[in-house]
């Protein structure tokens, strides 16, 4: 065949001149070849129109600048400005000088769907004077519900003082960070974490806890949650189905373990800690344990114990120990990890949730040897390592003596609302025994039997103030209690809170 005319041959590819671009914009779609001739600034507000019916730009939302949406339509931006112009007429949306030009119209409701609400968890169901909240055992979604619930006051344990965030420290670090990065920092990471949080972390678990480890034993994990989750991921490969905890212990550890399909046989506790020979009669070999100060009652384990548990564990027991609120401690002598003398007998959990924030999900796991490489490999195709930019501006903390300095500043203030609860406590309870004061950021208090604590909690909460009922942590019969919260709480508010309990409890 003849091909001296210049026509490509079959399955060829001819490039003739440099390809066109097409006009169009990621802003809702938009395609100016679709719009009527003469008619682009009737069809862009016609379009941006609708996504305001339909909830695609709800109040709030800001358009795109008039250069910017003009330049990807390929349009003049006499056009875009004409759109804008009749828009803001209509009044569907506004302009806001240097914030732009902004949605201020709400969405239309749409005849087909239904509007659904939340229960209002203050509301009597009728049956049992509580409210729905605490008709029933509680659920994997009770602590959001909890969370949702309008109160004036929040007693809640395990709430950190959010207000106290170090804002200017942490921006301080941010910068000086991001001043040193490379594009490469920019990338994909290690799946253990960063290299520079993990030797702080080891820094810190060293002088902060008495535990010498390796940076490269250390793990950064999204939180003690997301550690038991990856626990139980490799001890179910190896064939545990039990995971023995104390009894009472935290119904969030609990159902956290549950969710990965593991049981958790009850283990009872005194006030020397947990019962090493009830924890030996379940046949459990892996225990989850706070030894340092136990939730919820704040007892610390004492020597007799960490010796029988150490024998236990050299007998082919591993112990998982949440340190979930060490740093925090007032009135004693801090308390050495486990993981300080069992490192190979002792997978230890912590985190920065007490300390800084839960919103910045970020912890860390030490395993003993044989369970690192599983971790790892789980973590990594968990969601490749947590993300890095917190990770260097915590580690900057940490090596900078910022987070020392504001833990100090926090012991300070949580000592002063600790007392004030105790006193407010002792003015209005005078029934009530307090357990766990020296430490932590809550304490536990227990009534004479026959009390109803969810009934206490409920009345509580539809006084505006939001507890914990003890019977949600426990999973055999005990005395009934509240467990109280007072890191988040002003003295007054504590103060006020308190009394609410003593009117209801007459």
């Amino acid at each position: 065949m003849n091909r001296s005319n210049g026509s490509p041959s079959e399955g060829s590819i001819t490039t003739v001149g440099p390809p066109t671009e097409v006009a169009a914009s990621d802003f809702l779609q938009l395609n100016p070849a679709e719009a009527p001739k003469g008619g682009m600034a009737d069809w862009l507000a016609r379009h941006i129109r609708h996504a305001v019916a339909n909830g695609l730009l709800p109040a709030g939302s800001r358009l795109p600048a008039t250069r910017v949406l003009a330049g990807e339509l390929g349009v003049s931006r006499g056009v875009v400005t004409e759109a804008y112009r009749r828009l803001t007429e209509d009044g569907h949306v506004a302009g806001r000088g240097r914030g732009g030009t902004v949605v201020v119209a709400a969405p239309l409701a749409r005849p087909t769907e239904r509007r659904v609400t939340e229960p209002r968890v203050t509301a009597d169901d009728g049956t049992s004077g509580k409210p729905p909240l605490f008709t029933a055992p509680p659920d994997a979604g009770v602590f959001d519900a909890l969370r949702a619930a309008p109160a004036r006051i929040d007693l809640s344990p395990g709430l950190p003082d959010l207000a106290a965030f170090p804002r200017a420290a942490w921006l301080r670090a941010e910068r000086s960070v991001l001043a040193g990065l490379v594009p490469s920092d920019f990338g994909y990471g290690d799946p253990r974490g960063t290299p520079s949080l993990r030797r702080a972390v080891a820094r810190w678990l060293a002088l902060n806890r008495g535990i010498a480890a390796d940076p490269d034993e250390v793990l950064i994990v999204a939180g003690t949650a997301q550690a038991l989750g990856l626990l139980a991921l490799v001890l179910r490969d190896e064939g545990v189905a039990r995971v023995a905890i104390e009894d009472p212990s935290s119904l969030g550890i609990r159902q956290h373990l549950h969710n990965s399909g593991l049981q958790t046989p009850p283990v009872p506790v005194d006030e020397q800690g947990i019962r090493v020979d009830a924890l030996r009669a379940t046949g459990a070999r892996v225990a989850l344990l706070t030894p340092a100060h136990q939730f919820p009652t704040g007892v610390v384990l004492d020597g007799g114990r960490r010796r029988e548990l150490a024998d236990w564990a050299r007998d082919g027991g591993l112990i998982i120990e949440d340190d979930y609120d060490a740093e925090h401690r007032y009135d004693r002598p801090p308390v050495p990890a486990l993981r300080s003398t069992l490192a190979e007998h002792v997978a230890y959990a912590g985190s920065v949730s007490k300390l800084l924030a839960p919103a910045l999900r970020v912890g860390w796991l030490l395993a003993p040897r044989r369970h690192r490489s599983a971790l790892v490999d789980a973590k990594r195709f968990a969601d490749l390592g947590n993300a890095a930019l917190p990770q260097l501006v915590l580690a900057h903390l940490m090596e900078s003596g910022e987070l020392e300095r504001h833990l100090r500043f926090l012991r300070r203030r949580h000592r002063g609302r600790r007392d004030a609860m105790i006193a407010a406590i002792a003015a209005r309870l005078p029934g009530a025994v307090v357990h766990g004061a020296a430490a932590g950021l809550h304490l536990t208090v227990t009534f004479e039997p026959g009390r109803d604590d969810t009934a206490l909690a409920a009345a509580a909460l539809e006084r505006g103030v939001k507890v914990q009922p003890l019977s949600w942590h426990a999973q055999r019969p005990g005395r009934p209690g509240l467990v109280l919260g007072y890191a988040a709480s002003t003295p007054s508010d504590i103060r006020e809170g308190v009394a609410v309990l003593g009117s209801l409890l007459g």
